[in-house]
């Protein structure tokens, strides 16, 4: 889970952001969010910040033709448009220009009259609505960290990754703690020695256990940007007969379950703070398992982030994005996920069910060298928990 490193990408083309599915061009709910994607990646925003912004866009999309109805087209693309270019400007300032201008682009697709007109001020008075009830959810917070430290000890400088995420309002969840874990594996235990020894082997940069496809698929989700998660749900909103109302409904209640998985993943995070593999391992010698051996100069493939590692982040985005798609497919077929990864160089990887798709996530973070496996499954599992919540409150229930 990566909190600024992105920014030097900002400059990759749309199409590595968009997935697979952006050619299509099934609606405006889903093509613009394609754009707000980009906006996000232009302004350089980190991961937790970012996926705060689309639960904030999504949302608003999704009030605004929840107002306008479905049955005039002009009236829901203007409000479409409107209400993501409202949300985007108070929260991307930096990217205003190209804002500005698909927003300019695709009002000049719709026809004059009172629908356009209509549905522009449907988008912006929902846009004003969520903008106004989220002004206070703690994201603008003071963080006061403090590193453990004695006093005279020289201990790294660098400010770890929004510490304050804990104390945001989420969403849909009773508190950030609602659905906390139980503590990480105890060191002297089998569970510590079995997956320090996995991660030590597999997610070293220069392991020789580590196949080349493994290599891609750590490196493919080392980008966690909004955009590689949203490309999944693009799978889903544009299968066959599915129209703007219920795809504007499936991307604020996956935006919505993200941004709360975030909440959620940080407040674990800074209550256990758990150490990086990379830690751990260069410190074999002092958790009192004879089964955990040091290696004084082991470092993982992927850079570390800056926050505590028990649970993965990743993992718990995945777990709160596959719950969802499996609420909103039901018993129905599940189409052919898949999405693209600017970090790989605009690959794209596709899976046949929900459960492939968290499945790989676990294993990226652990060929990475960033996560144990208790931390990923621990993570996957607090996803779906929040993302069956997100259903229950906003998909199933509309129904």
């Amino acid at each position: 889970m990566q909190s600024s490193k992105h920014a030097k990408r900002a400059g990759l083309t749309a199409s590595l952001l968009a997935g697979l599915s952006a050619g299509a061009s099934a609606d405006a709910v889903t093509d613009w969010n394609i754009r707000a994607g980009e906006a996000i990646v232009e302004a350089k925003l980190g991961t937790p910040p970012a996926i705060r912004v689309m639960a904030l866009v999504q949302t608003a999309v999704h009030e605004a033709v929840g107002t306008v109805g479905r049955r005039n087209p002009a009236s829901v693309d203007a409000a479409v448009a409107a209400a993501n270019h409202t949300t985007l400007l108070k929260l991307v300032p930096a990217a205003q220009a190209s804002i500005d201008a698909a927003y300019n682009t695709a009002l000049a697709a719709i026809t004059d009259g009172p629908a356009k007109a209509a549905g522009i001020a449907a988008g912006q008075k929902a846009a004003a609505a969520v903008l106004a009830a989220r002004a206070d959810d703690g994201a603008g917070a003071a963080e006061a960290y403090r590193p453990q430290t004695s006093a005279g000890t020289y201990v790294p400088t660098a400010t770890p990754a929004v510490p304050q995420w804990a104390q945001r309002k989420p969403w849909l969840m009773a508190s950030a703690a609602q659905f906390r874990p139980a503590p990480p594996p105890a060191l002297a235990g089998t569970t510590w020695a079995r997956d320090y020894s996995e991660v030590k082997a597999f997610g070293a940069r220069n392991s020789t256990r580590r196949s080349a496809e493994q290599t891609e698929v750590a490196r493919f989700w080392e980008y966690s940007l909004p955009s590689i998660y949203h490309g999944v749900v693009r799978s889903v909103a544009h299968a066959p007969g599915r129209d703007v109302a219920q795809n504007a409904r499936l991307f604020a209640t996956v935006a919505q379950a993200m941004d709360d998985a975030l909440i959620a993943v940080f407040d674990a995070k800074y209550h256990y703070n758990f150490w990086r593999p990379a830690t751990a391992i260069r410190n074999g010698d002092v958790d009192t398992n004879d089964a955990t051996d040091r290696e004084a100069s082991w470092v993982p493939l992927v850079d570390n982030p800056m926050h505590p590692e028990y649970p993965s982040g990743h993992s718990i985005l995945a777990g709160a994005v596959g719950a969802v798609l499996q609420a909103e497919v039901g018993n129905g077929p599940m189409p052919v996920l898949s999405t693209s990864s600017p970090s790989a160089k605009g690959a794209v990887r596709r899976w046949a069910r929900v459960d492939d798709f968290t499945q790989e996530v676990t294993n990226a973070r652990v060929w990475g060298g960033l996560h144990y496996r208790f931390s990923n499954d621990a993570a996957t599992t607090m996803g779906q928990r929040i993302g069956e919540l997100a259903a229950a409150k906003l998909l199933i229930a509309a129904d």
